[in-house]
């Protein structure tokens, strides 16, 4: 019998994949290791995600791959839409179910009024302190990594919004909690807080991500059927291009002479810039994206990002 150690290993054929996945992200990994499972699966070249969630947190997970990875800033800075349970009388050093409990408190009677006082303060333009055990970066290196070595670190608040807070549940010691927000912003530290207003502290017990804007109410495909249906890009529902990721922009149709010009990072002078905070997509004759579009001191418009052919 042949020792196992001399039987070549397969090289993986690593192919162009453009396009991005709307994964369902199961609870217990990590954001890159459902990322790097679904580029295998793939075999794509490149890929990206666009905001990690928790290992603790499922839902929405935008993979972007190939060309579509020159979009991921859009999609993280995005809003954004959860369910969270937040579990009363009972704080971790993570804010979440997967920390270690530094403190238990009596638990006061909460009534649907207290809680929604007790929303008002957080919600709209906020100043949030981000959990200690988060992939904030401080000296190059994630303050998770400090945690975790016992470090003490002083962490400054940061600007956040907060769309809405809805109660959707409510028990004796939990609440279940819709909420909406704005990119950067950490749901651990808007129940830790929820729980320091109402006095007897809290933690995030389950979460899930609902949406990613622009992607509302749109079909998500899980992890496990992704890997054991072996569901193809042709029959995935949850497949989504470069262009339907930036519909919500003002779009620029090109003509064939204009395409050239701005593949070779040439500015379109004689075209007026889109009004508002989106950049305009240039699509060619087919409806394909060419490029993101801003405005162009010297006047017209010129390419940000030029997505390849």
């Amino acid at each position: 019998m042949r020792s196992q150690m001399n039987i070549p290993k397969t090289k993986k054929r690593w192919r162009r994949v453009d396009g991005i996945l709307l994964l369902d992200k199961p609870s217990g990994i990590s954001s890159n290791q459902a990322l790097q499972r679904a580029r295998h699966h793939f075999c794509a070249e490149k890929g990206g995600h666009t905001g990690a969630l928790d290992p603790l947190a499922t839902g929405m997970l935008p993979l972007c791959f190939g060309e579509a990875t020159k979009i991921a800033g859009w999609l993280l800075g995005a809003n954004k839409a959860y369910e969270a349970v937040a579990k009363f009388g009972v704080v971790t050093d993570s804010a979440d179910a997967d920390g270690q409990i530094v403190g238990r408190y009596p638990l006061p009677l909460i009534s649907d009024a207290d809680l929604q006082r007790a929303f008002v303060p957080l919600i709209g333009k906020i100043q949030q302190v981000p959990p200690i055990f988060s992939a904030l970066k401080r000296e190059g290196e994630p303050l998770y990594a400090k945690a975790r070595r016992g470090e003490v670190v002083e962490i400054d608040a940061r600007p956040v919004e907060v769309h809405c807070i809805k109660l959707l549940e409510h028990g004796d010691d939990w609440a279940k909690l819709y909420i909406e927000c704005g990119s950067g912003t950490y749901i651990r530290s808007l129940v830790r807080d929820l729980g320091e207003a109402l006095g007897c502290g809290a933690h995030v017990q389950a979460l899930r991500r609902l949406w990613v804007e622009p992607f509302r109410n749109v079909a998500m495909q899980s992890l496990e059927a992704l890997l054991t249906d072996e569901v193809s890009i042709g029959d995935c529902a949850a497949w989504r291009t470069i262009e339907e990721a930036l519909a919500h922009h003002p779009v620029v149709h090109l003509d064939d002479d204009e395409q050239r010009r701005v593949r070779q990072g040439q500015s379109l002078r004689d075209r007026e810039p889109a009004t508002g905070a989106l950049p305009s997509l240039a699509l060619d004759t087919q409806g394909r994206a060419v490029a993101l579009m801003e405005s162009d001191p010297k006047g017209g418009i010129r390419p940000n990002r030029v997505f390849a052919s």
